[in-house]
Parts: structure tokens; C-alpha cells; sequence
């Protein structure tokens, strides 16, 4: 049996919930390869559900729990490795939504509406962040630059408009240029907005609202810095998310 809890937590359970944990632990050898899909399809249920029911008996979500089942079939260290990459995305994702504050998101999204230019810095892989991010404000129709040559963007931003927005997505938040350019922004009174996986860094302590993601610790790739940047993707997504649905929203007319 993998999910153990007490009777009286068990009756007060949905009909449905107690279905997938009977469900569970009556194919806990078979968990470890499924969706969270193919388990509420299973148990008539829905996926929310069956996430709904994991964590109910004190499991973070399906990812966890089919880890837990994967560390415990030891005759399978490939099944063990692929859940333990897919927990790493799932600590990502959620780490990074989890600590987010929704006034600093609001404050964000107001400061990109208001400004009448927008400038976005990056150096390295997190480029391809940024472009895209760029390319989604154009497309919203936002007047928008996406700069990462070292020189050009310290020359921009030390003219920048004090009404103008400097965003800079920077994984470790310490990429020299990417400083240098932060305090030229700030020395001229622009609002500065960073995008990082670490908050003791200059980037975020120069900030007007520092958007921070949680990186996980393990790194694959350790020659070259080829780390993920899904976290500063998830960023820039909620962001691009939620502009989209302001743009949706029918305007009022005025009589």
C-alpha cells in the first residue's frame, strides 16, 4: 500500500477521492508509468481530482507520487531517473508560481502598460527568453526593443527616459553587462524590472520589482552554461498571459 491514512480521514473523503486512492494502491506497480490522464480516465474522475486527492493525503502532486513509487521499484533505475527529471520540472513550475506575489505581477503588468518604450536586456541562451517575450509585447502591440549586444545596451540605457521601462532577464542575475546597464537605467530614473533565478544579486536589489523564479539546483550540463531557463519562461508567460487577457476585455463606451 503506498498512500496510508486513518479511517476516519478516509470517511470523510468523496466517494470519488477514495476510488483513486483505492485505485492507487491496488496498482501502485502500474502508477509509476502512468499519466495523471490515464488514472482519472481509470477512476471515471477528472485530473484535477485525482491531483486534488494526492495532496489531500499529505503527497505535493502525481509528480511526487509517482517518484515515491519509482524509488521504491529499485530493479528500475531508468524509471527512477526519468521521475526525478520529471519532479525537477514540477519543483520548477511550481516553486516559481508558489512564490510569486500577485501585487508585484499587477504592478509589473502596470508599468509595462504605461510605458511609452520598452527596452529588454539579456546576454547568452536567456536571449531566446527575451525574444520571444519581445515578440509577444510587439504582437500586443507595445513599442518594444529586445537588445543584447553588450555595448549597445549600456549606450541605450544611459539616455533612457525616466517614463521609459528597462526589463532584464538574466538567469544567475550577475552577468556584468547586464549590471552596468541596470544602474545606468536607475542613475537616469527609468523603472527597472528583473527577471532572475537568484535573489541575492545586484540585479534584484537595484530593481523597482525584482520577478524571481526558482531554479532548481541540479545542472546538467556543467562545461558551458547551458542551464534551463524555464523558469524565467514561466515568467514571462504569466506576464504575456495576463496582458492578453486585458487586451481581450471589451472596452467601455462612453455615452
Amino acid at each position: 500500500m503506498l498512500i496510508k491514512i486513518d479511517q476516519s480521514f478516509y470517511r470523510k473523503l468523496t466517494e470519488t477521492e477514495q476510488q483513486i486512492i483505492t485505485f492507487i494502491n491496488e496498482n501502485a506497480s502500474r502508477i509509476s508509468n502512468m499519466s495523471i490522464s490515464t488514472v482519472a480516465e481509470e477512476t471515471f474522475s477528472s485530473s484535477a481530482t485525482v491531483s486534488r486527492t494526492v495532496r489531500k493525503c499529505g503527497i505535493s502532486g502525481f509528480a511526487e507520487l509517482r517518484y515515491l513509487l519509482s524509488t521504491k521499484n529499485t530493479e528500475s533505475g531508468d524509471l527512477i531517473q526519468v521521475n526525478e527529471i520529471l519532479k525537477k520540472s514540477v519543483l520548477e513550475a511550481t516553486n516559481t508560481v508558489d512564490h510569486l506575489s500577485v501585487n508585484d505581477t499587477l504592478k509589473v503588468i502596470s508599468l509595462i502598460q504605461k510605458a511609452p518604450r520598452i527596452y529588454i536586456l539579456s546576454r547568452g541562451l536567456t536571449e531566446l527568453v527575451a525574444n520571444e517575450f519581445s515578440l509577444k509585447l510587439q504582437l500586443l502591440g507595445y513599442n518594444v526593443f529586445s537588445i543584447s549586444d553588450a555595448a549597445i545596451m549600456q549606450k541605450v540605457t544611459a539616455d533612457v527616459k525616466r517614463d521609459e521601462l528597462v526589463f532584464i532577464f538574466s538567469l544567475s542575475g550577475k552577468t556584468e553587462e547586464l549590471i552596468v546597464s541596470a544602474e545606468n537605467a536607475v542613475s537616469c530614473g527609468a523603472k527597472l524590472i528583473t527577471c532572475t533565478c537568484d535573489a541575492n544579486t545586484p540585479l534584484v536589489k537595484m530593481a523597482t520589482i525584482p520577478f524571481i523564479g526558482y531554479k532548481h539546483q541540479h545542472i546538467s550540463i556543467k562545461k558551458v552554461d547551458a542551464t534551463s531557463r524555464f523558469p524565467l519562461y514561466i515568467l514571462s508567460r504569466i506576464l504575456i498571459d495576463y496582458l492578453i487577457l486585458e487586451k481581450e476585455k471589451p472596452k467601455k463606451i462612453s455615452l
